[in-house]
């Protein structure tokens, strides 16, 4: 088997590994970022006074998108890198004739394939309920590029350092969603007072979070090109982490 060949082995075993199991990993988190459009963008979003300029069920749709994607992004990478190891599955991997970055994009491609199903069913099903617009299509893909490379990135490297379940879903449940939650994917942050605005800025989920609603709405509460350029500043060093772990076999060979 070249590298080649198993790559796409690789890749096509984890993309079997999202379909198959399409209800858990792609239809729940529809159904739960649906129910949040729903309730506060539909049923209370006549309560709330237009936010930047948009209808309240406009405002919440990119970030409950981003939401959805950037958590199964990671919990996808994180649990299919920690079953492989407790399975010793990894072995077979790693003794394949493949070069490290092929590896490392095997075990991505199932975390970017899940979250593009959630995304994209997402915005099939909210266009006609919010009418959301895709005001600027190119920025929307880089900010999504961007947001899968992190958390697909950070869910392997997660999942290799994992020594229990618990684990992956410690940074999942106590980190990843706190963050995305005060990210400003309810509200805009310009509408907090001190110190809560400038501390939101440290978030650097607020910077994707408003990267992927500039593509959205061609609105942002910072620069478009900020937003990126913090996403990039985070993406690329996860990614090439991920990449250094299967290059050495650290706790994969252990």
């Amino acid at each position: 088997m070249t590298g080649a060949r198993g790559l796409m082995w690789l890749s096509r075993r984890e993309v079997l590994r999202v379909s198959k199991l399409w209800t858990q990993t792609v239809l729940a988190p529809v159904i739960s970022s649906m129910l949040f459009i729903l309730v506060f963008g539909l049923a209370l979003g006549g309560r709330f006074k237009q936010v930047e300029g948009f209808d309240y069920r406009e405002f919440i749709v990119p970030g409950l998108i981003t939401m959805a994607m950037v958590q199964a992004a990671y919990n996808n990478n994180a649990s299919s890198i920690f079953q492989a190891r407790s399975d010793r599955y990894i072995n077979d991997v790693l003794s394949a004739p493949m070069h490290a970055w092929q590896m490392n994009v095997g075990f991505n491609v199932g975390g970017f394939v899940r979250a593009l199903w959630i995304g994209v069913s997402l915005l099939v099903l909210s266009l006609p309920l919010t009418g959301v617009p895709v005001r600027e299509p190119l920025v929307l893909i880089v900010a999504v590029l961007l947001a899968l490379v992190l958390f697909s990135a950070l869910g392997t490297v997660v999942g290799i350092f994992a020594e229990t379940f618990d684990h992956h879903m410690f940074v999942s449940n106590v980190v990843i969603l706190p963050l995305t939650f005060v990210g400003g994917v309810f509200y805009s942050v310009d509408r907090l007072g001190s110190p809560w605005h400038e501390l939101s800025h440290l978030n650097p989920v607020f910077y994707l979070v408003n990267a992927v609603r500039y593509g959205f709405l061609g609105t942002a509460d910072v620069s478009v090109w900020l937003a990126l350029g913090v996403t990039a500043a985070l993406a690329i060093p996860a990614y090439a982490w991920s990449h250094w772990l299967f290059v050495t076999g650290r706790k994969l060979k252990d």
